[in-house]
């Protein structure tokens, strides 16, 4: 698709914040291969593999929002947003970034499409795939994502599904890579529901040495294959993996409290029962006490109040603001990189070489 085109960022010095930062991910991954075009989970991404994404989001960050370059990168590409649920932050970050790369995106909702109603999933796919050069999938079922990917022949990425939320987890690391300065030996608390944001988080946070203490209502506990998988990525990278009914219990130490809303789009049924059966998980200072002294708080929004109290939510504790516009960062990296068969560094920046 891009045959052969040569970006080089410009040579001038980073600022020691944004230096810091792709330093960290830069190291030891100059020549990543990342594993075919299509991102449906991190499971199967390696942490040189995340950390490459991480990297370049922050230089294009960087190099767009501080010094107003700009990096025209998908300059006649097309981008189909398939939007089954509504969303403020994916479709605006995937709106302003595709189009900040000079490429055009179109927004799909099941008013424009139906996926597996109208025309099936398999058509669907092969007909975008002559008319766009990938497609973002904001879905209820994660076996409609794995059926997109299966017949499409660009990439897919998961905007959503019941099962992950991968794209939110990279806003979530650069955002506290960002403030800590590291990853490393961080202890991130989730304190909610066993959703699709904890799915991701339990994929991905063992293999940046990163300690996890979960707390879900019985019942709300993630999916047991997921469970499965997460504790032997914390055996094999040498991390910390607590699960608990008891809110405090896990919040015990942490560096990062995380929440997420209780009842998901598609539970507006379950949402008495749900209220009732979180009752004691909304997160506020006094959670924040048995916390690390440099506790932060991170929620992928939009926020309820049964979730998370004021005093928390606008507090400087509080990252769930830089933690939405990056968002935007992360999300623009996912389509360079899946046309990215290498990156080398180039007067501090990055020298992306892209081919079809």
């Amino acid at each position: 698709m891009l045959s052969l085109l040569r970006h080089v960022f410009s040579s001038a010095p980073i600022l020691n914040t944004s230096k810091c930062v792709a330093h960290h991910f830069r190291s030891s991954h100059c020549n990543v291969q990342l594993k075919g075009g299509n991102l449906l989970t991190l499971k199967n991404y390696t942490a040189e593999e995340i950390k490459y994404l991480l990297w370049v989001a922050t230089d294009l960050k960087y190099r767009i929002k501080q010094k107003g370059e700009y990096v025209p990168l998908l300059q006649g590409k097309s981008l189909a947003m398939i939007f089954e649920k509504r969303s403020t932050r994916t479709r605006l970050s995937n709106e302003t970034g595709f189009a900040l790369l000079g490429g055009h995106p179109c927004f799909l909702t099941t008013q424009d499409i139906h996926l597996g109603v109208n025309e099936s999933l398999k058509d669907t796919a092969r007909v975008l795939s002559g008319m766009t050069d990938a497609v973002l999938a904001r879905v209820y079922c994660q076996t409609d994502l794995d059926l997109l990917a299966k017949e499409a022949k660009i990439p897919i990425v998961n905007g959503l599904s019941d099962m992950y939320h991968p794209i939110q987890i990279l806003a979530d690391y650069l955002t506290l890579q960002e403030h800590y300065g590291h990853l490393n030996g961080l202890t991130i608390s989730w304190i909610g529901d066993g959703n699709n944001v904890l799915n991701s988080i339990m994929m991905s946070a063992a293999k940046f040495g990163m300690n996890l203490r979960i707390a879900t209502p019985k019942g709300y506990e993630p999916d047991s294959a997921v469970i499965s998988a997460a504790k032997q990525f914390s055996k094999e990278f040498g991390t910390k993996l607590f699960m608990t009914n008891e809110p405090l219990e896990a919040a015990t130490g942490a560096n990062v409290l995380v929440t997420d809303t209780w009842v998901s789009m598609g539970q507006e049924e379950e949402k008495k029962k749900r209220l009732k059966d979180f009752n004691g998980y909304q997160i506020t200072m006094q959670t924040g006490k048995v916390a690390s002294p440099d506790w932060t708080f991170l929620h992928c929004l939009p926020r309820k109040p049964e979730e998370v109290d004021d005093a928390v939510f606008y507090s400087p504790k509080s990252l769930v603001f830089p933690e939405a516009e990056n968002r935007k960062w992360t999300v623009m990296v996912q389509r360079l990189s899946k046309k990215t068969n290498k990156v080398q560094t180039w007067g501090g920046g990055a020298l992306l070489m892209l081919s079809a």
